[in-house]
């Protein structure tokens, strides 16, 4: 990203990569390097000279400062690994019968780009003729060429919330930096793509309101949309409905994929086989495969077994299930473990599957399940995914695939991916309790969060399910296992849906403790994850009112814990104080790293803002001195983040008494175990806290580098009140 940037603003200069390292002092290599993204960024020092060089200013200087800093600051390991979930899937080979559709995109497109959607039934190859305009066109968007997946005819389609997450991660903003909100999400995106030359394709978008968060209309820029659906409502677009092929368009798609020999054969049985399958490229794709991989067999066999009602679609003509018999031939043709492996697929309950539970759901050994899983991707029965060793269904075939699985297995086999999924999820997280031994079925913390990662959409699809089986114990089991996981990772998975699912299971169990406890946890990702304070609040009061009931102490300092926060934001100051002061005295029942520091550092807070300076000290620095002498009894993750904030807060009691350049000091200790931690978040807070320590103490040099830092990292919109702060004590300072 730093590369393509600096070349843009190279070029928009006119000048040539000699003059900019005479003016910059950096030389033609280093400039060269950057250019072609063999080093990653720019450091800071040079960053700066460039951009003086180039005379950038105002938020052009900001912005190709903060793409430096951020590229310095990441993994490229990762960030690669990451920009492949969105990239553009490769286009056929034998795209057949679409030239004038292509023209007429590409009229669409010249006459001012915006968003163009391709509409149409499925398997009328509409994905199939946007990834392939989309690939023509990327010399044209030298900024970038994205996809997402929406997944409109599942379940639960892709949220733009989780597909915004997906483009901003593929842009390289950090987990830590993307917002909590869906409109903060979408504010980003368009300020990132701002200026910029970028295609993005959502291919199978459900509805207008899915895709409204996402769409780039800026110059330049180009939206390329794939739907059944007119998607009517969607204001400012250009449509192209898709019709099926025609007979000589059909006939020519057949001809690229079985050889055009066979088919000038047999012209008769070649029309007749491309009418059966109704035109639609699927259908014709899937038959030319059986034909291709069959060489024995005839035109007229194929059209003659399409032809029979009991092996085709029972209502050709009847929307979604018209393509099964295209389908049934292509199961047919598979071997027989292929077939077993393809209908229990049915039953995985994300978008997309690993070799783990393709092995899970067929019980074969893992060389057999990826024989089977590539013969399936041959018979295009499955999608390989840009992951390694991960695919997916086709909407439709996955409907047949059910099809399949409700007529020839045991309906019990359906729970066997559920129970292995909601154990292992379970499994992982509680290797993050305070207090867990990395030891059972993973080798290492750092694995079980690995998976986790991975298998997000399945194991929460599992919870949903399960949730509508009425597994309640499953259900809250998980959710409960889930809760030192989700510490950190506020902004990665549907929190309030995770904790609230397994709150309502605990209840139909009538397990009041459970209950009680992921009532907390609820109210956390309220606050944390969503900003909604009230429901925060509002979770929080009932977690107390169940837990006083039942005598749960444990929970009832939790609830008083949190509380103590909550009401503090709302201004409750009040009430927030006798809450904090019931949690801090009941913190001895509760282990120093179960949530025993939390109640004493959140006294703390409020004991400051109470203005008791001298006793928020003692605590704060009490809880610092047990952490370092209990720090054998945690992993160091959570060693770290605790130690970070217990800094912050003693930085924060020293400035409330004027003690600046020892509260900066704090500070910055703080803000590196942030930073070694990756909890960006907390590292932004602190360094504009320090820079802001470092003004009042005089120190201005240091303050204008922590507040810039604060500043990056705090991009508009998602930290804006944090930015503007950082932004108004910078201009408090001196000019250098």
């Amino acid at each position: 990203m730093f590369g393509k940037l600096l070349l843009e603003h190279r070029r928009a200069a006119g000048w040539t990569q000699e003059r900019l390292a005479e003016a910059s002092g950096l030389s033609v290599r280093a400039l060269r390097e950057l250019e072609h993204g063999r080093a990653r960024a720019a450091q800071q020092r040079s960053s700066e000279v460039l951009a003086d060089a180039l005379g950038l200013t105002g938020g052009d200087r900001e912005f190709f400062l903060t793409v430096a800093k951020q590229g310095r600051r990441r993994n490229p390991a990762l960030a690669a690994q990451v920009a492949a979930t969105c990239s553009l899937p490769a286009p056929v080979a034998d795209l057949s019968g679409r030239e004038s559709e292509l023209d007429q995109l590409s009229a669409k497109v010249a006459e001012g780009g915006g968003v163009v959607a391709i509409v149409g039934q499925a398997g009328v190859g509409k994905t199939a003729l946007a990834v392939t305009a989309a690939d023509r066109w990327r010399v044209d968007f030298p900024d970038g060429s994205y996809a997402v997946d929406l997944r409109g005819m599942d379940e639960e389609p892709l949220s733009p919330r989780a597909a915004l997450d997906r483009l901003l991660r593929a842009l390289d903003v950090a987990p830590g930096q993307v917002p909590a909100s869906e409109s903060e999400r979408s504010a980003l995106l368009r300020m990132l793509l701002a200026g910029r030359k970028v295609l993005l394709l959502l291919d199978n978008a459900a509805d207008e309101a899915q895709v409204r968060p996402l769409l780039v209309t800026g110059p330049g820029c180009l939206t390329l949309i794939t739907c059944r659906r007119t998607l009517a409502g969607l204001e400012g677009a250009r449509w192209l409905g898709l019709e099926p092929l025609s007979d000589g368009g059909a006939t020519g798609l057949l001809a690229k994929i079985i050889g055009a020999d066979r088919v000038r054969a047999e012209p008769g049985a070649a029309r007749e086989l491309v009418e059966l399958c109704g035109y639609l490229p699927l259908a014709v794709r899937i038959a030319g495969n059986r034909l291709a991989t069959r060489p024995q067999w005839s035109l007229a066999h194929l059209a003659d077994r399409l032809r029979d009602e009991g092996t085709r679609l029972r209502a050709l003509a009847a929307g979604d299930l018209q393509l099964r018999s295209a389908f049934d031939l292509s199961y047919r043709a598979v071997s027989a473990g292929a077939r077993r492996l393809f209908r229990r697929l049915a039953t995985v309950p994300g978008a997309d599957f690993g070799l783990e539970l393709a092995g899970v759901v067929s019980g074969a050994s893992d060389a057999d399940v990826r024989e089977h899983l590539d013969e399936l991707v041959d018979a295009s029965l499955l999608q390989a995914t840009a992951e390694p060793e991960r695919h997916q269904f086709h909407d439709l075939i996955r409907l047949f695939a059910e099809e399949r699985f409700e007529a020839e297995e045991d309906p019990a086999a359906r729970d066997t991916v559920l129970v292995h999924l909601l154990d292992k999820a379970a499994d992982a997280a509680r290797l993050f309790y305070p207090e867990a031994p990395e030891t059972g079925r993973f080798g290492s913390r750092d694995e079980g969060a690995r998976w986790l990662d991975v298998e997000g959409e399945n194991w929460i699809a599992a919870q949903r399910v399960a949730a509508r089986k009425g597994w309640h114990r499953e259900v809250s089991d998980l959710a409960v296992a889930l809760h030192w996981y989700s510490d950190g990772r506020s902004a990665q998975r549907p929190w309030l849906e995770i904790f609230s699912l397994g709150a309502a299971a605990a209840s139909e169990l009538g397990n009041a403790g459970d209950e009680a406890k992921l009532l907390n946890f609820v109210g956390w990702a309220c606050s944390v994850c969503l900003d909604d304070e009230e429901g925060a609040v509002a979770a929080h009061r009932r977690a107390l009112e169940i837990a006083t009931r039942i005598g749960d102490r444990t929970e009832q300092a939790w609830a008083s814990i949190y509380l103590g926060q909550v009401l503090r934001y709302v201004g409750r100051s009040d009430e927030a104080f006798e809450y904090a002061k019931r949690g801090y005295e009941s913190a001895d029942e509760l282990p120093f790293w179960d949530g025993q520091n939390s109640a004493r550092n959140a006294y703390g807070r409020s004991l400051l803002a109470a203005g008791r300076q001298s006793e928020a000290l003692a605590v704060h620095r009490a809880v610092l001195a047990d952490a370092e002498r209990l720090a054998a009894d945690t992993y160091p993750g959570l060693h770290r983040m605790l130690k970070a904030l217990t800094l912050r807060a003693i930085g924060d009691v020293l400035g409330d008494l004027a003690e600046w350049r020892e509260a900066a000091g704090y500070y910055r200790t703080s803000r590196w175990l942030s930073w070694e931690g990756g909890f960006a978040s907390m590292e932004a807070i602190c360094a504009f806290r320090e820079g802001r320590a470092w003004r009042e103490a005089g120190a201005f040099e240091e303050a204008r580098e922590c507040l810039a830092l604060a500043v990056e990292l705090s991009p508009e919109p998602s930290f804006s009140a944090r930015r503007e702060q950082a932004l108004a004590e910078l201009a408090l300072l001196p000019d250098a």
